[in-house]
């Protein structure tokens, strides 16, 4: 019966943490995840065979405060070094797993460097195989374990002898564990969610499913999440938690996410799925960058293999400062990658050397989405300076300036690494200041640099103006022409709300589809006026047999350009009505066209078309196209070759 099967367990507590294992190969770590909660974690045929552990394993421990801990048993033997920093990536605390027959081994020491690199600086030790040895040589090895752990991220940490066989000190490394649970802090929840894929397989009548740790935010039966760096989007279909159904899956937990319309071979592990649109792929990332004491230097633009997430990909390091990098320093770096990586800020990576392949180093992400930066640059040192150790206020400010464009605070709430009330209190800060401007779309809030607002707006307002000169008889710039010129990235929905701030601000007045310069809008010159009155006279005069466009402004002495222009302009303004390509009427004589066909249409109730045209003293030319636009209007309608009143007419097609 394992250790944790005769604690009650309280499936509703806040806290949920994910434990992870570490140490030489054949130290015991399967063994003891199997003695602690029954669970067998070496699932593979061919882990049975050899006896070592070759995969991830999973399994659940359930403490004694009550809080139900996920587990992540990662091999131990150098072979799998890389599937052991698939796992580790997203646990919260470490259980360092040392052999008392052999002590610290060649892996307890890479793991543990891992473990640092990772910032993991909570976990303690289990003693395994103590009924290999006797007393003494315990005694010795536990001395060797602590002073060992006085060098790394784990000083002071609880050590706890124990067998797996027997049981001895099981009880005691459960309330250790539980009691350093307690003290774990959290993953957000209220960050967009991410999760990193670490295992994929299918079950018969349900489909693809994923596994992984949430890092952050919370996933709900029915969302719809991204896969990256694909880019495609699922339904999730179910969750699970530890074996269990769930409807939502809060930061902090191992999820089993059943993806609806997804083939397995459409994800992978390295895969992160993730609230759409909150993580951009990238090539490109800048990097706080340490190196190991024991390594060799490093040189500029050194290749190397990059694990982050449950992802490995090849890149190179371009160096900021220097040319090289000494064992045990640390520097400003752009990671180049051969692949997209998707990352958030604030993430730990681990740098492994192309060949030999072993543990060199690791970093802190400043931005997983960079720009390609010039190397021995002060501005970009304190570009990376502040996104390393600037405030909320600070960071929010470099971003949006960065940026130039809108940002919605959940963007900025991933880009940066920092929780909303921390977002939300720096977007306050600079609003107060005038030093952002805030735009409020449907339910979303926008923030945009309040330098950047003021050129853009300098630039529409410029725009619109050159767009007046240019086309006076024009009512002003159409709204998605003028977004597509200035930023098509963003919405219609957020240009229009940045318009609105503009309009609000008297640097441009709005209409339903154009942009106006105040007072500019359809403001005419005298010429162009009394040319205008004389199109209309031209069609008013020449009643039922209108003359064609070109025709009459030719007589208007206008060029191609002018003529389009002001055709448009009258069509618009409804002193033409167009009522075929080539047949436009004056609206005066279009609706006593229409009285005298509904007049005799009332006397007659019918008429052909002949009889509209004598009626009208105009030519066929003009008189089915005529008919066709009164019953497109249903004043009209076709029976036959006749035409009667239709059941529902309309008012003159003049008041339109």
């Amino acid at each position: 019966m394992p250790v944790s099967s005769v604690i009650v367990k309280d499936e509703n507590r806040m806290k949920h943490v994910t434990i992870g294992t570490a140490g030489h190969v054949d130290h015991g770590k399967t063994a003891l995840i199997k003695a602690l909660t029954g669970i067998d974690t070496d699932r593979l045929k061919e882990e049975k065979e050899r006896g070592i552990s070759i995969e991830l394993g999973f399994a659940y421990l359930d403490l004694p405060s009550g809080i139900r801990a996920g587990i992540v048993d990662v091999p131990g033997h150098e072979r799998f070094i890389k599937n052991m920093l698939a796992g580790v990536g997203g646990i919260d605390m470490v259980l360092l797993v040392v052999a008392a027959d052999e002590g610290v081994m060649p892996q307890t020491r890479e793991h543990m460097d891992i473990v640092q690199i990772l910032g993991i600086n909570c976990g303690a030790v289990a003693l395994t195989k103590i009924d290999l040895v006797d007393e003494e040589w315990l005694n010795l090895v536990s001395d060797e374990v602590r002073g060992y752990l006085e060098t790394t991220s784990l000083a002071g940490a609880p050590v706890v002898p124990v067998s797996a066989v027997s049981g001895v000190g099981l009880q005691e490394l459960l309330r250790v564990i539980d009691g350093l649970v307690q003290a774990v802090r959290e993953r957000p929840s209220d960050r967009p969610a991410r999760l990193a894929v670490d295992r994929v397989f299918t079950i018969s009548g349900f489909g693809t499913v994923v596994t992984g740790t949430l890092v952050s935010g919370t996933v709900k039966e029915g969302d719809t999440l991204e896969i990256l760096p694909q880019g495609t989007q699922a339904r999730v279909r179910s969750l699970q938690v530890h074996g269990t159904k769930t409807q939502a899956a809060q930061a902090g937990r191992r999820v089993a996410v059943n993806l609806a319309g997804v083939e397995k071979q459409a994800v992978r592990r390295g895969d992160v799925i993730a609230t759409p649109r909150a993580f951009t792929p990238s090539v490109l990332l800048d990097v706080r960058l340490f190196l190991l004491a024991g390594a060799k230097p490093f040189k500029n633009r050194g290749r190397m293999r990059l694990h982050i997430g449950t992802a490995e990909i090849m890149g190179r390091a371009v160096l900021l400062d220097r040319d090289e990098l000494e064992p045990g320093t640390s520097c400003y770096a752009q990671l180049v990658m051969e692949e997209p990586v998707v990352a958030g800020r604030g993430d730990r990576f681990v740098l492994r050397s192309v060949s030999p392949v072993i543990t060199i180093g690791g970093g802190v992400v400043l931005s997983p989405v960079a720009r390609r930066h010039k190397r021995f640059k002060g501005n970009v040192i304190s570009f990376l300076r502040t996104l390393e150790a600037g405030t909320p206020q600070e960071k929010v400010s470099l971003y949006l300036n960065a940026s130039g464009a809108p940002v919605e605070i959940g963007e900025l709430t991933a880009a940066l690494g920092l929780d909303l009330k921390s977002v939300a209190d720096g977007v306050a800060e600079l609003s107060v200041a005038g030093k952002l401007r805030v735009l409020t779309v449907e339910n979303q809030t926008f923030v945009f640099d309040a330098v950047h607002y003021e050129r853009l707006k300098q630039r529409v307002r410029g725009l619109v103006q050159a767009y007046h000169e240019q086309f006076p008889l024009r009512e002003g710039y159409p709204k998605e022409e003028l977004r597509s010129r200035l930023i098509s990235g963003i919405g219609s929905r957020v240009f229009q709300s940045l318009l609105q701030a503009m309009a609000a601000d008297g640097a441009v007045e709005l209409q339903s589809q154009v942009v106006a310069v105040p007072g500019k809008g359809g403001s005419l010159s005298n010429e162009t006026l009394q040319s205008l009155q004389r199109a209309a006279e031209i069609y008013r005069q020449a009643g039922c047999q209108p003359p064609n466009w070109p025709d009459a402004a030719s007589q208007l002495g206008l060029n191609a350009e002018e003529a389009a222009e002001f055709l448009a302009y009258l069509l618009r303004t409804g002193v033409l009505v167009k009522l075929s390509e080539d047949v436009c009427f004056h609206r005066e004589v279009l609706a006593e066209a229409e009285k005298m066909i509904v007049g005799a249409l009332k006397e007659r109730e019918e008429l052909s078309l002949a009889e509209v045209r004598d009626l009208l003293n105009t030519s066929r030319k003009y008189t089915l196209p005529l008919l066709e636009f009164l019953d497109q209007r249903r004043v009209t309608k076709r029976v036959g070759d006749k035409r009667v009143l239709a059941k529902k007419q309309q008012g003159p097609a003049a008041k339109d």
